[in-house]
């Protein structure tokens, strides 16, 4: 399976461009795009499921003209969006099982039985017998996770999948979303959620007010943050300076004042060392260097 972008462009009614000049390929496996609000994440996942259409440009999938091939291509298509909704007065099992025959499941054993796993793999199955509606925060986000998932797509495109979920759901969906990519699948994962990329993708794009500002993997990310990342002691004055001069990543409170973790090329003179950048320090150091968008913006 492979997606190929080539030249995209969205512009608004109010003249908003949204989307500049994006060409990519994206193939088999988890692919993250992260970028700060506004950053065009959306139209682009929009477009990709055919709620909406390009002002120029071309997306081929598998070689098929998603313009052309719209009936086709949604047919491959699993979709979570950011805003997902449900019909309030079906049951939880009801609502998947309608979604499951939309997905083209027609004999009622073998949907049942993807059903039931479904929510098995989810951990909705003891509330199957619940009102969709009735269901906590967290839960009907996983139900928005069975419902792209339960037609088995060869595209599973989800957007900022894993807000309102607590830690321990967010491992067992990017578990669950590992276990899939395995197959012969795109999975596409937009997300502003630094950690949902660091954990599960092995390929990713970083968007910035709708160029596409970076493409490759997290570890070519990270290569550009070394050196760039510092564990500084500061006093408490020392630390009201820092705030003002650095990004600042994390602040830990310590005996002495503070032990805070910035990125920048130097730290004039303040007591500290460089440490090995992680994703969400190559993140910062990108949007802050490469980009020079200050990083309250993200």
């Amino acid at each position: 399976m492979k997606i190929e972008i080539k030249g995209l462009n969205k512009v608004y009614p109010n003249g908003n461009h949204a989307l500049k000049d994006i060409s990519m390929t994206i193939e088999n496996g988890m692919f993250g795009l992260l970028g700060p609000n506004g950053a065009g994440k959306s139209s682009l996942m929009r477009i990709l499921v055919t709620l909406a259409k390009p002002t120029s440009g071309q997306i081929l999938v598998n070689g098929l003209d998603l313009q052309k091939n719209r009936k086709e291509i949604r047919s491959m298509l699993g979709y979570l969006p950011q805003d997902f909704r449900f019909f309030a007065k079906l049951r939880t099992y009801e609502f998947l099982d309608y979604i499951a025959r939309l997905a083209g499941m027609n004999q009622s054993s073998k949907r049942n039985e993807a059903v039931e796993k479904m929510l098995e793999e989810v951990g909705l199955y003891e509330a199957r017998n619940r009102f969709a509606n009735n269901l906590s925060g967290g839960m009907k986000r996983r139900l928005g996770i069975a419902q792209a998932l339960i037609g088995d797509p060869q595209i599973i495109i989800v957007d900022e999948p894993t807000t309102g979920l607590d830690p321990e759901e967010r491992i067992r969906f990017r578990n669950l979303l590992s276990r899939i990519s395995e197959r012969d699948v795109v999975i596409i994962l937009s997300t502003h959620i630094v950690g949902d990329i660091s954990s599960t993708c092995t390929d990713m794009a970083l968007m910035n007010k709708g160029n596409l500002a970076f493409k490759g993997s997290p570890e070519q990310l990270i290569s550009q943050a070394r050196n760039n990342v510092w564990r500084i002691s500061a006093t408490d004055t020392e630390y009201q300076e820092i705030q003002d001069k650095y990004p600042i990543i994390s602040s830990i409170p310590s005996e002495e004042g503070w032990e805070v973790q910035v990125v920048s090329r130097s730290i004039n003179g303040y007591a500290g060392e460089q440490i090995e950048p992680n994703l969400e320090h190559a993140y910062v150091n990108f949007m802050e260097n490469e980009l020079n968008q200050h990083w309250h913006e993200i």
